[in-house]
Parts: structure tokens; sequence; C-alpha cells
């Protein structure tokens, strides 16, 4: 069988800390995750043959990323199909930016080769799904591993092209994810059994983010005032405003209890009043919010995915109430993970 688009990824469950040793006994990878945008890359062979971009959820993209589909064209076999995350490098302040790579995938095709020039895509190839027209989803992963490393060497793949590293050693691993998440564009490690298959959209993988700890001020949360659900966290800008970071995952019955016992409903001129929150990223819904004063301060656990405003991407993880700190202790917007 040859693949051809759509062919849904494997997928990764989230866990809080590398797999212990019973996981380890049937042998694993580890691979760096870069914090990009999952895509497939198929190098089509025969009539009409070209080389398309699909992004996780089946769309073709391949007009936004001109400057890898010329790379692909001149230094990529044909009848070959990559998985991979595509990155973007911003040229003017040299580091990985997810800003960027938004920019570029939401570009139309006219706008495409100006956007590339100004900040140019790679491709991480961590898989290889079919090679010389041959399809190979039912081979192990060493094998997918040996025959994607293969190519890399044959045809001397480089920029735009890299490989995605990789070790079975769980102490590179550990140190990958200590150290390495602390580079831009670093988000964690990816754990992937030895023998395992590639059986689309099924999350047989596991993913593991670098977490921290750092401050940020209460100011709205769903449910109600005295039994919060979600807490909706914002912190200062250097002008004083208020600016929305992100919403936690739903508390625990003790957390909401203990939260709920020090809110107080919002009073006029809240700075978010007329706010909409959307109820998860890229989403049109909103939240059912209630604004609450914002005075009260949370300790939370977050991931490094952080947009360059000062966003956290992904859901953040309540941890207790910092009731010895005010909201002027609490680091400003755009300070990411720094202690307050």
């Amino acid at each position: 069988m040859v693949l051809r688009p759509l062919v849904e990824p494997m997928l990764a469950q989230a866990a809080e800390s590398v797999p212990g040793p019973a996981a380890l006994r049937a042998g694993v990878a580890y691979e760096q995750k870069l914090d990009g945008h999952r895509a497939l890359l198929f190098a089509v062979a025969g009539p009409g043959g070209r080389v398309l971009v699909q992004t996780r959820r089946g769309v073709l993209v391949q007009d936004r990323w001109p400057d890898l589909v010329a790379a692909a064209e001149a230094q990529l076999p044909h009848g070959l199909v990559l998985d991979g995350e595509l990155v973007v490098w911003d040229v003017e302040v040299g580091r990985l930016s997810f800003g960027a790579l938004q920019r570029r995938a939401a570009a139309r095709a006219r706008g495409a080769a100006s956007l590339a020039a100004r900040w140019p895509a790679y491709f991480v190839a961590s898989d290889v799904l079919q090679l010389d027209g041959q399809e190979l989803l039912n081979r192990p992963y060493t094998e997918r591993r040996a025959l994607l490393e293969q190519l890399f060497t044959d045809h001397a793949l480089m920029a735009p092209w890299t490989l995605c590293p990789m070790t079975t050693d769980l102490a590179k691993a550990r140190e990958w994810l200590e150290t390495w998440t602390d580079v831009s564009g670093g988000e964690g490690i990816v754990v992937k059994p030895l023998t395992s298959r590639y059986i689309p959209s099924y999350r047989g993988w596991t993913k593991i983010r670098r977490r921290g700890t750092t401050e940020a001020i209460v100011g709205a949360v769903t449910g109600t005032v005295t039994r919060p659900q979600l807490l909706i966290l914002g912190r200062h800008d250097q002008t004083g405003r208020l600016r929305a970071v992100g919403r936690t995952v739903p508390l625990r019955p003790e957390q909401a209890l203990e939260v709920g016992g020090h809110l107080a409903a919002a009073g006029p001129g809240h700075p978010w009043t007329g706010v909409r929150f959307a109820a998860a990223w890229g989403s049109r819904e909103a939240l059912d919010a209630i604004l609450v004063r914002p005075e009260l301060v949370a300790e939370i656990s977050a991931d490094r995915a952080i947009d360059h405003g000062g966003v956290f991407r992904h859901r953040l993880r309540f941890q207790r109430l910092r009731l010895d700190a005010s909201a002027d202790d609490v680091p400003r917007f755009g300070a990411g993970l720094a202690a307050g």
C-alpha cells in the first residue's frame, strides 16, 4: 500500500515523569520534543508527483511552506513519507520562534514566500512511514529509526532537514529533560517502545514536558465564587494593566474549598470587564467566567511552552495559595516561569 493523505499521526499521552523500571524492561527510546507543529511530509512518486505537507488534523498546507517544498523536491527521494515537527527560526533574534511559526502556518500562498525569507522553516524528522514507496507502519520502531538514520546518511541531508535526537539511555533522557529544555524551543521528551508499530491516531507513546512553579493573580473563575472549578489567571504588564496568562485544569474538591474561602466577587471597574475567555487554545467557545477581585495570588505549575507575549499555551495546575504574597509580588507579564 502506498501512503497518501489523509494519514492520521500516532499520538502520545502526557505523563508527569519519565516511565519507571517496569516500563523500561521492554526497552524504550527517548526523543527530544520541540515546541513546533506536528506534520507529515509526503514526497509523492509517479506522474504528477509532488510534495505534500499535512497537519496533525489532516489539512494540506504545502502552499504555506514553499521553502520546505523546494528543498524536498531537490533533496528527498520520491515515495517518502516522514513524520516530524515543523519549527521556524527567527533570524533577527537567533532562536526558534513559536509566534513566527504561527504566522507562517496562517499565511496564504501569496505572502508565504516573503515570510519564508524572514522566518525559514525546518523539518525535524522523528519517524519514517514510507521509503522508496514501501509502507513501514508495521515495522518496529527500531527498524524505522535505523531506516530514517540511513536516509539522512545516504542523501547527506542537512538544513532544512534535521534528524530528531534520540537515545536509549535513561540518564541521558533525564539530562535532556532537566537541561535541554532551558533552550528556546525545547519542550520535553517523547518516550517510544522499541518494538512499537506505528498505529495512526493511537496514543501509544508518552510525552513528558518539563514543568516549573511560579505565581499568578486570580482574576476570574468558572463555577461559583465559593466553589470555583477553574481559575483564570493574570499578571500585570509594565504599564500596570492586568493581562490574562492562562487557566488551570479543574480544581480538586479540597482545592476549590481552599480557594473559594478567600475569593471575593469583583466590584466595578475590573480590568477584564467585557473580556471573553476561550474554552481551549484556538477554540471559539467561550468560558462562562465570573470576575473576582484581582488580589489573590496562586502558585501554579506550568510547562515552558509560552508565547512571546507571556501567555502559557498549555493549561496550568494549581498548587496552593500564596497568602503571604500580594499582587505586586507576582512576576510581570512576559516573565514566564520566573519566580515572584
